[in-house]
């Protein structure tokens, strides 16, 4: 097993150049837009609540409120994380991967 790792993960560095760039591009534009998201999302959820949030979490050790702001967290990330990656075509379309023209023939 370790001798076939090792011989796959020297291909997976091997990436031209003009490849490279598009790429990391794209992802340091996505990037931004998602800490954007999350610094909005953040900011409506420290705002709507009627407390403090840094002082429930810090000095009154509040763990129930960390909990929730953590999975406030997760879910805005997996909501960026879906609008980035965008349809993968396995929606809700009827499960068929024949064009429609197609598919009365």
């Amino acid at each position: 097993m370790l001798n076939l790792l090792t011989n796959i993960i020297p291909f997976a560095f091997i990436v031209k150049l003009e490849e490279l760039m598009p790429v990391l591009a794209t992802t340091i534009i996505f990037v931004f837009i998602g800490l954007v998201v999350f610094a909005i999302a953040f900011f409506v959820v420290v705002k709507i609540t009627p407390f403090s949030v840094k002082k429930e979490i810090e000095d009154d050790q509040n763990t129930a409120l960390a909990i929730i702001i953590g999975a406030i967290i997760i879910g805005v990330a997996l909501i960026i994380s879906s609008a980035i990656q965008g349809d993968s075509g396995s929606g809700s379309s009827g499960g068929s991967n024949v064009p429609a023209a197609t598919q009365g023939k």
